[in-house]
């Protein structure tokens, strides 16, 4: 495991896990902080087929008492993408955690890029040209998580920002829709290497409307 507590732990400067998702919420408001961290991770790795922080999470953060919470493996994210379709362009999930199936989805989108229409042709230069390598493009994509745990939302919002998704965190009851924070991850490029932007939305009428919630003052 190469993200391990003392490595999250270095890496986030704190000296106990339980820290960890009130430093990580603190970096990923801040735009200069929030890409010297991506920075940091990333020199250890560059996989991002696959979330960080599965042991790390599991171990030290998921409220397995209280809230029944508890990591997806790897092997059952990829297996709900597959049996939930792949040719959308629009991805929702309630109760999203720290994002595995999210990001299994968002891999296959990078990989096969479904939402691009390939001419039907023969050639080996245009099947190259019109590969997803060079036509897939980050804003044909949207994704829409929502989560209710205040230790899983700080590392969604990491999850989704580093890999340049654009999309919304909600952090919510996904049944009563009773609400306390949301989240714009913009990516507004055609760079699919780049990051994402951490936009924290107002609590106002027009956002509640928008994102089928209400407020809890």
């Amino acid at each position: 495991m190469k993200f391990d507590v003392k490595t999250v732990n270095k890496i986030l400067e704190i000296d106990d896990a339980f820290k960890a998702p009130t430093k990580m919420m603190e970096l990923m408001l801040d735009p200069k902080k929030r890409e010297e961290t991506f920075k940091k991770f990333l020199e250890i790795e560059t996989d991002m087929s696959y979330e960080w922080f599965q042991e790390y999470f599991g171990d030290e953060q998921a409220e397995r008492k209280s809230k029944k919470q508890d990591f997806t493996p790897p092997s059952i994210s990829n297996l709900v993408n597959q049996l939930v379709g792949q040719d959308k362009s629009t991805y929702y999930e309630p109760a999203a955690g720290t994002g595995s199936m999210l990001i299994a989805k968002w891999w296959n989108d990078r990989l096969k890029n479904p939402s691009y229409k390939r001419p039907d042709t023969d050639n080996p230069l245009i099947k190259f040209l019109t590969s997803p390598t060079f036509t897939y493009d980050p804003r044909a994509y949207w994704y829409q998580a929502e989560e209710l745990s205040d230790r899983a939302i700080p590392f969604l919002i990491f999850n989704m920002a580093i890999r340049g998704m654009n999309g919304s965190i909600t952090q919510c009851d996904c049944l009563s829709r009773k609400a306390t924070r949301a989240f714009f991850i913009r990516n507004d490029t055609d760079n699919y290497l780049g990051f994402s932007e951490v936009i924290e939305l107002p609590k106002n009428q027009e956002v509640a409307e928008l994102l089928n919630v209400h407020w809890d003052e």
